[in-house]
């Protein structure tokens, strides 16, 4: 992975300030990159993007997607060569609790980066981040395929499926005739150091940690594909790059761990326990009346692996070494940069 490509670069990037979008700020910065992130304030306290210090390495732009005139304003001025559109409402529970702000967030938000595209001749490549939740879940044993139906249940999963169909009318009707570069992106479950969010497993092991107490787990038999957040992350940058050079690469493309790495949630907090030793434990408390979410999840990267020849770097034992390592790290105050820094030049000579 070659990512001297992006070494002068313009890259307009929305949702920089949340987790994903810290380490994707991270990794650009490192490798010569003009990041400019455009999102609202950090998503949590503390942030990964604050601790860090992100801020002093990019152009960092506090706005909302859903106002496109401020959002077009911000593109015209920086004119980016790449766009990467990561900004969104990403939690299910949270969905649920205010489904017209997820939707505007990640329906109108959609729409108003690709508006802000069209109208910016500067971009060559587009990439719309989703999720894996935008398929119609079937809870079948088998990977779910690109060309596999798209409607996600909850209000954050179907508005995800939504912003797969609105990019797909954007490139039909627009940038076909343009010559820009479109993908849409569906990762799975990420994980690594400096995840603060609320009603996410593993910020919740930490949480515990720092606390000094049993780590609660709501249901420990729901399958994901957990994967660290580099791998996500490198291969988002990889067919931004890789489409800027050939417009035929563009496409939908799942990015997801191999097989092994597909578990539940028991299985990964034994696994956290594991990495963190001092006595660590978790213990089942299911909820009465909780929300639905999907019991099994995986995804089919044969595309991705067949067009690009990727493979993750990382099995989920390494990711979960690593998110220890860096929330050690944190809680004893030490450099974090410094920690994201060394990570990131260990996957990528991986």
């Amino acid at each position: 992975m070659d990512l001297s490509f992006y070494n002068g670069k313009t890259v307009f990037l929305t949702g920089h300030t949340g987790f994903k979008g810290s380490w994707m700020c991270k990794v650009l910065s490192m490798h010569g990159a003009k990041v400019v992130g455009y999102s609202l304030e950090a998503p949590t306290s503390p942030s990964l993007f604050e601790t860090a210090k992100i801020e002093n390495d990019i152009t960092h732009i506090i706005g909302d997607v859903r106002d496109l005139n401020a959002l077009t304003k911000a593109m015209n001025q920086y004119r980016p060569e790449i766009v990467i559109h990561m900004a969104a409402q990403p939690i299910v529970r949270e969905s649920y609790a205010n489904p017209v702000y997820t939707y505007e967030t990640n329906v109108m938000g959609t729409v108003n980066v690709l508006e802000a595209v069209r109208c910016c001749d500067s971009v060559r490549s587009v990439v719309n981040v989703t999720t894996d939740k935008v398929y119609k879940n079937n809870e079948w044993e088998w990977g779910y395929r690109e060309c596999d139906a798209l409607d996600g249940y909850d209000p954050y999963s179907n508005s995800k499926s939504c912003s797969e169909l609105v990019t797909s009318s954007y490139i039909k009707s627009f940038f076909s005739k343009r010559n820009i570069a479109v993908s849409t992106c569906r990762a799975g479950n990420v994980i690594g150091g400096g995840d603060f969010a609320k009603d996410r497993i593993i910020p919740d092991c930490v949480r515990a940690m720092q606390k000094g107490e049993e780590i609660i787990v709501r249901n420990p038999y729901s399958t994901r594909p957990y994967q660290h957040v580099l791998e996500p992350v490198c291969a988002y940058l990889m067919i931004a790059a890789l489409q800027y050079e050939d417009i035929s690469l563009s496409s939908s493309y799942n990015v997801g761990p191999d097989d092994c790495d597909c578990v539940n949630t028991g299985t990964l907090v034994d696994l956290f326990c594991e990495k963190w030793g001092e006595n660590a434990s978790w213990k089942n408390v299911c909820e009465e009346n909780a929300v639905h979410e999907a019991n099994f999840l995986k995804l089919d990267c044969s595309k991705i692996k067949s067009v690009f020849k990727w493979n993750p770097v990382w099995h989920i034992d390494d990711a979960i070494e690593k998110v220890a390592q860096w929330s050690r790290i944190w809680l004893a105050n030490g450099d974090v940069s410094e920690c994201m820094e060394n990570q990131i030049k260990e996957y990528l000579k991986a």
